[in-house]
């Protein structure tokens, strides 16, 4: 594909209104289009349908870690704050059809972090949005056309 027509971004996203509606108008921000799965029209299809058709059009994915759900290991028994489970699951799909040069893993404070999915951009949203500016370098990096000088 030619890089100059990278534009679509997906993001995945589990019960965080503010971060998925924050997100997603920085990326609009920056004149790309963006894919949020429950603004698609259904078309009578399934979730996972609905998902892989949009999620294979991307150039470039943003995948939400928010502290939605609690979890803990066997072992220890100690409850951590986690993403959803099928973000998760979604985030390892993405990575593996986009590549994880193409996939940023935006997480907030203290959301356990998959220990096998490692060649993705982890980058925590801070108060101080220093996440934007990795977001962009990474856009960048992965061929889409953003303005490295634009902040919003």
């Amino acid at each position: 594909m030619n890089t100059k027509n990278r534009r679509n971004v997906f993001i995945s996203y589990g019960h965080d209104e503010e971060a998925i509606a924050t997100v997603a108008k920085f990326v609009q921000n920056l004149g790309l289009k963006v894919t949020v799965l429950d603004e698609q029209p259904k078309k009578g299809q399934t979730i996972i349908d609905k998902f892989e058709e949009h999620a294979d059009e991307a150039d470039f994915a943003i995948v939400l870690l928010t502290p939605d759900d609690v979890g803990s290991s066997k072992a220890t028994g100690k409850r951590k704050p986690r993403a959803r489970q099928d973000i998760i699951f979604e985030l390892g799909y993405l990575r593996g059809g986009l590549g994880g040069e193409r996939v940023c893993a935006l997480y907030k404070e203290g959301v356990e972090l998959p220990s096998s999915i490692r060649d993705v951009a982890y980058v925590p949203m801070d108060s101080a949005n220093d996440w934007k500016l990795r977001l962009r370098q990474g856009m960048r990096k992965a061929g889409l056309l953003v303005d490295m000088n634009w902040d919003s």
